[in-house]
């Protein structure tokens, strides 16, 4: 895709963990772009790099260990790798703005929930206290939360886990952003309030045009909201495409594998087929494709050679040395 049509591009971004005598790469020559308007996923099981890679895209880090050490990150046109760190804040919660995985952690327990919504609105849009607590009333009325005037003077334990997320998404969306990125968005909460929150997601994002990373383990997540998927593995991404293709042709083992998992893949009174061994060590990848320990079709090449995303199809790329022949 063509960059004046992208409003994210990332380019073999290459993200590593400095510690203990060792370097761990987390995110490993990762490469996609978003377009706007779209809802894009990023799936794998935990520990595949996933959030690594959405702290990498706002240089969101906690800790001096860690470095983007490769790779371009551009943003609307801008490179954010060349930013230094003010502007950073400037674009990281005016224009691109994150929901992180836990909502029971991630508001600050010692804060009135009105001055959380409100300190975004006077550092980036510039209100005046009146004004920003205007407006964060009416963010909390279209994240869903009732009665919003008298919840802004409440405390994060005052709130449910489900609302605690609403929260959090008046937060990030404050500020009007290009891109959201959600973390992880509906990973604490039980079933029925899952589907509000992405319901909440879809609805905003056609009100607004804004674009959307998704990033969960959930591929009924995806199936529900993304318009396209990249499916990470050991940091590293194995498979790319357009939603229904990736559901219609798995073209890679490891999404096939994360598809039969599933129960709505299973027919009656069938077994589940789960992934057997474990992701490998980042510290110390396996060579050759880093699937291929657990990969049931694997050949000697699997284990010498890593292999590249190559289209497959229009929209449709795979990281498999082995699709063609196995016909996936």
């Amino acid at each position: 895709m063509s960059g004046a049509t992208a409003l994210l591009q990332v380019e073999n971004l290459v993200t590593r963990f400095n510690g203990h005598g060792s370097a761990v790469t987390a995110v490993d020559g990762v490469s996609f772009d978003i377009r706007p308007g779209e809802i894009f996923g990023l799936v794998g099981e935990s520990g595949c790099g996933k959030s690594a890679t959405c702290r990498s895209l706002i240089r969101l880090f906690g800790g001096a260990a860690t470095e983007v050490a490769g790779g371009k990150i551009l943003f609307d046109g801008i490179d954010l790798a060349s930013l230094d760190d003010r502007g950073m804040e400037d674009v990281r919660g005016a224009r691109i703005a994150m929901i992180f995985q836990d909502p029971m952690t991630a508001l600050n327990p010692t804060m009135r929930i009105g001055d959380q919504i409100m300190e975004g609105l006077r550092r980036h849009r510039g209100l005046g206290r009146r004004a920003a607590r205007e407006e964060a009333v009416r963010l909390l009325s279209s994240v869903g939360v009732t009665s919003p005037e008298s919840r802004l003077g409440a405390y994060p334990h005052h709130f449910s886990g489900g609302m605690r997320q609403r929260v959090l998404i008046a937060i990030a969306l404050a500020c009007r952003p290009q891109l959201l990125i959600a973390d992880e968005p509906t990973t604490a909460l039980d079933v029925t309030i899952q589907d509000q929150i992405l319901k909440l997601i879809l609805r905003l994002r056609d009100e607004t045009g804004m674009s959307v990373l998704m990033v969960t383990h959930d591929l009924g997540v995806v199936a529900q909201t993304c318009d396209r998927v990249a499916v990470m593995y050991a940091g590293r991404i194995a498979e790319m495409g357009e939603t229904p293709q990736i559901f219609r042709r798995p073209a890679h083992p490891y999404t096939r594998a994360l598809l039969d998992a599933l129960p709505a893949h299973a027919g009656r009174g069938a077994k589940l087929k789960p992934i057997g061994g474990e992701p490998p060590n980042l510290a110390a990848p396996p060579p050759g494709c880093r699937f291929h320990p657990r990969c049931p079709h694997a050949a000697d090449k699997c284990k010498q050679r890593l292999p590249e995303l190559e289209m497959i199809e229009p929209g449709h790329g795979s990281a498999c040395l082995r699709v063609k022949e196995l016909g996936l």
